[in-house]
Formats: structure tokens, sequence, C-alpha cells
């Protein structure tokens, strides 16, 4: 019966008729599992007579009913603009019949402009409902789940610029891939598949899931699963200042542009290690720890100082088609912790190679300018450089006025920000889907965390 989302009763009607007909018996809507793909299927049950029809119907909606975590009543929002402008219709072609077998209530709102489900958030009543879903990328569903856990700390009454302890989000968030990467949703179903995602929001799959808070010294930034600084961040924002590009050549042409003219960020990095662990990639363990200077000892923070050509910071493994073992191979859905990745000043050949390992079977951490951490907080305070005096160069820390950095959290493009605060927060929010560890494909495991 837990494979079982629908029962109706199954009629012989003559076209053009909505009502009555012949009973023939009763139809169950069940879910199908092949490895990471979920799919529904129908199983017929013939029966003329109607006492028992009505009866096994009843009994079948009963037990129904009685799942927890099955929605009966969803917001959604659908954003027209994603990817190939295929949202609606993936939404309405393949995700709306099945929450209408599946007898779900849905209220659809298909968003207008940047920041238009983030607005409704702050108003709309959310105890009418019993999850919220989003159709479209990983900006979009990003900016719901900020959405979600900023409308959270409205209600609970909490500081919403500063937060060392947020409320969890009050409903879950199910996530419908049709943005060109779809980081999230892979990641949560190990799939990039409408129906299978539909199927777990209609089956009341509920994983927690860690996420982070971005915050700069007087405010909190946002929420986000993760992040990069430096090559990734500049990726994006060179695709945004494109978009009447077509989706995949956007994404191309900025990764190329950013290449060719490849250099690094002279960053500060602070980092509280998870369980006092400094690990890496590097052979020469012991001299990547001589460049750690302790900034407290109470608490253990450390600081490394240097030349970056890419900070990634990230709490979920980050899945997706152009790396299929993540992004960030050891990390979890929710295991308190977020991958600090650091790619140091290289070569552009050596670089493109660390790169090309995303899509492979290798390690793509097993290079001598690469380092991983994991670890609870980040502290990412660009320098930049004044004065002409090459004996003596004074770097100062970046103020808004000279440092406006990029910053690309889940695909999305945050600008304005020097110093970034990140604190990664447990199974603050739940989403649709399944435990990483469930996932065949993410069975492949590095040493490097």
């Amino acid at each position: 019966m837990k494979d079982i989302f629908s029962v109706k009763l199954k009629r012989r009607r003559f076209v053009g008729q909505k009502k009555g007909g012949v009973l023939l018996g009763i139809t169950v809507f069940v879910c199908l599992k092949k490895e990471n793909k979920l799919k529904n299927a129908a199983i017929n049950f013939n029966n003329l007579s109607e006492d028992h029809c009505h009866s096994w119907f009843r009994c079948l909606k009963e037990i129904l009913n009685g799942f927890p975590n099955r929605p009966k009543s969803l917001k959604v929002f659908v954003n027209p603009n994603s990817h190939k402008r295929e949202a609606t219709h993936v939404y309405y072609e393949q995700v709306a019949p099945l929450f209408k077998l599946a007898d779900i209530k849905t209220d659809v709102t298909v968003t207008e402009y940047e920041g238009h489900a983030l607005s409704l958030l702050k108003e709309c009543e959310l105890h009418t409902f019993d999850g919220v879903v989003c159709v479209g990328g990983d900006g979009s569903t990003s900016e719901i789940a900020h959405g979600l856990l900023l409308r959270a700390q409205m209600d609970a009454g909490r500081d919403t610029d500063y937060m060392l302890s947020p409320v969890r989000a009050p409903l879950p968030l199910g996530i419908i891939p049709a943005g060109s990467t779809n980081v999230l949703a892979h990641t949560l179903h190990g799939i990039n598949h409408a129906v299978t995602a539909t199927l777990h929001i209609i089956m009341g799959h509920i994983q927690p899931v860690d996420i982070c808070t971005f915050g700069s010294p007087s405010k909190l930034l946002r929420f986000g699963f993760s992040a990069m600084f430096g090559f990734g961040a500049r990726t994006l924002a060179l695709a945004e200042k494109h978009r009447w590009m077509p989706s995949n050549q956007r994404r191309d042409f900025a990764v190329i542009k950013t290449l060719a003219s490849l250099k690094p960020e002279e960053c500060e990095l602070s980092f509280l290690p998870l369980k006092n662990s400094l690990q890496g990639s590097q052979e020469n363990v012991t001299k990547k720890k001589e460049t750690l200077k302790k900034s407290d000892c109470k608490v253990q923070w450390h600081t490394i100082q240097g030349h970056f050509l890419n900070v990634s910071i990230m709490a979920i493994p980050c899945l997706c088609s152009m790396a299929p073992r993540g992004l960030a191979p050891n990390t979890r859905l929710n295991n308190g912790s977020m991958a600090l990745i650091v790619v140091r000043n290289t070569s552009r050949s050596e670089f493109i190679k660390h790169l090309k390992r995303y899509a492979s079977v290798k390690n793509q951490f097993n290079f001598p300018f690469v380092e991983t951490y994991a670890v609870q907080e980040v502290k990412v305070q660009p320098r930049t450089k004044i004065g002409h005096d090459t004996e003596e160069n004074v770097y100062l820390h970046a103020t808004s006025a000279e440092g406006n950095y990029p910053w690309n959290i889940d695909g999305d493009l945050m600008e304005g920000a020097s110093e970034v605060h990140v604190r990664v927060h447990p199974q603050l929010i739940n989403l649709y889907g399944v435990s990483i560890d469930e996932l065949d494909d993410s069975k492949a495991m590095c040493s490097c965390l």
C-alpha cells in the first residue's frame, strides 16, 4: 500500500460523457522505482458490483489518507524564464496531471520577475498549504528556500538582519527540475526527471537538509545551499550579462571568456574546522598546516591567505550532469558540515585539468594547488591592493566602494558584498526527496575530506 498514491473508480463512458457510465471496477495508481527513476503505473481490478467497488474504494482511500507527510494542498511557483523557457510546459504537461490524479489541490503562481516568489512568500497564508513547490532552476529554488526561511524568522519574531540560530522552515519544499544544471534537484533525486521529482512530492518523501546563512558584518544576505567565489562567480556574472544568448551557449561562452582572462583573487579565509579536522589533498600536509594561523585558540579558528582562483563552500554534494560525483563528493545532505574547497593560483592549463576532473571518476582534488576542508563556519575577506610602492606593498580589506565582489549562490548572482560570513545550520529545511546515501550514482568516494 505504501507504493499506491491514488485509487479511482473505473467506468466505461461514451465520447463526450463526463459523468456516470458503466462501472467496471477500480484502478489503483502505483509508484514504481527503477534505480533512481520513479514512474507511475495503473493496475486495474475488474468487478461489476457497485457495492464491492465502492467498499474497496472507500477502504483504500482511508488507508491512503492515513499516510503521513503526503500533501493535500500545495503552493506552486513556476518560473517561465528558466533555461529554455520550458518550465510552464513541464508543469502543465507532466506535473499537474499527476497532482490531479493524486487529488492534491494546487495554487499556482507563474512568477513575473526576479524576487516575485520571495515577496509572495512573505505575505501569503502558508498555513493553508502542506508544502511549497518550485518549478524552475537552481536560482528559483534557492530564492524560494530563502523566502520560506525568512518567513519562518518573521513569524517567530526573530531579527532578520542577524541570526545565530534561525528557526526551521515551516513547510517542506519540492523541486521540479526545469533549469540548465538543476544541481539541487539532481542532488536530491539522483536524476534530472520531472516525473521522479513529482512522485517524491506526492508520496511525501521528506528529507531534512542542511542550509547555510550568508551574511555581511551587518546583516543577513541570504540563505543558500552552496556558493562559489572567484572563477565560479565571475563566470556566472559574465553569463548574466549575456542572457540574450541561448542558455547552453551563454554558459560555454562565459566559461571560455573567464578562462581566457583567468586571474586570482587576493583573499583571507578564516574557518572553523569540523571536529578540529585539518585535511587536504596536498601531498605535503605538514607544509600546508604551517600556512595556517590560529586566530582564536579557544574556538580553534584558522586563517589562510593568498591568491585563490576559486573558493567553493558547499553544504550539499552538488551533483549535476557535468559533475556526476558531485562538486563536493564527501559532503552529505544533512551531516552538519560544509566542504571548503580552495584552489590556489596556478597556471591556466593546470586549472583546466582540475576542472576536467569533475566530469570523470578521477579525484578532482588530487592537485598540489587544491586544498579541501570540512568546516562549520567560513569568513571570506577579499583584499585590494592600494599604493604603488613596489618595495612595500600595502593591502587593506576591500571596502564596499572598491570591491563589490560577485558571489555565485546556488546559481544565483549576488553582488555588493565584500566580507562574507558563512554558517551551516543542520537540517534547517525539509525537501521532498530521499537521502543521498540511497542514491546509486553517489557511491563513488574519495579521501579528500
